[in-house]
């Protein structure tokens, strides 16, 4: 089934991302358009290197659930249902087993592919927030920079500097140079 160009609802939407032939695709609903991702091998690796200290202190605070490309959505929200690369939601919430989760994670983290756009993913940012995500880090590899974004304030933090995990998880720091690390040359 080829999908037109056209604006989805996310009913729709749903329809066509749990179909056979689609299933296996990263697919995004953005304000009612059909986006599919896809990722690079150094996208990847910079994801996991967010991802694993993240799970690391999940799994030490018993503190809520870190994931990695998995769909959210607003249940009143018909036009968009978002995948950010790395979301972590705190508390103990039922573990959603088919289509979206549907609310917003704490933390959104987007991780910049070379298709991206910094307005596209500045836009991601703002929508995050604007639906009660409380803590947003866009990474951009190539400039090896981590733009941090909060309702209250926005940074940009480069190499020399540590990620907070602010209120969201509290006492977590990840440097920076941390999340560009090739551990396959360093």
């Amino acid at each position: 089934m080829a999908v037109e160009e056209r604006l989805y609802t996310v009913e729709e939407f749903e329809q066509i991302a749990d179909s056979s032939e689609y299933r296996d695709r990263l697919l995004e609903l953005i304000n009612g358009e059909i986006v599919e991702k896809v990722p690079t091998e150094k996208h990847g690796m910079v994801t996991g290197n967010v991802y694993g200290p993240i799970w690391n202190y999940v799994q030490q605070h018993r503190s809520g659930r870190v994931v990695m490309e998995v769909r959210h959505r607003m249940p009143e929200d018909k036009r968009n249902a978002r995948i950010p690369d790395v979301s972590y939601t705190a508390g103990n919430k039922p573990l959603v087993t088919k289509g979206s989760v549907l609310q917003m994670p704490d933390l959104a983290v987007e991780v910049k592919s070379p298709d991206d756009s910094l307005k596209i993913m500045r836009e991601k940012a703002r929508y995050y927030l604007a639906n009660g995500v409380r803590l947003v880090w866009l990474v951009i590899p190539e400039k090896r920079l981590v733009e941090v974004y909060t309702p209250m304030h926005e940074e940009v933090l480069s190499e020399n500097d540590t990620l907070s995990g602010e209120d969201v998880l509290p006492g977590f720091t990840l440097p920076v140079k941390n999340v560009f690390q090739d551990t396959a040359v360093e």
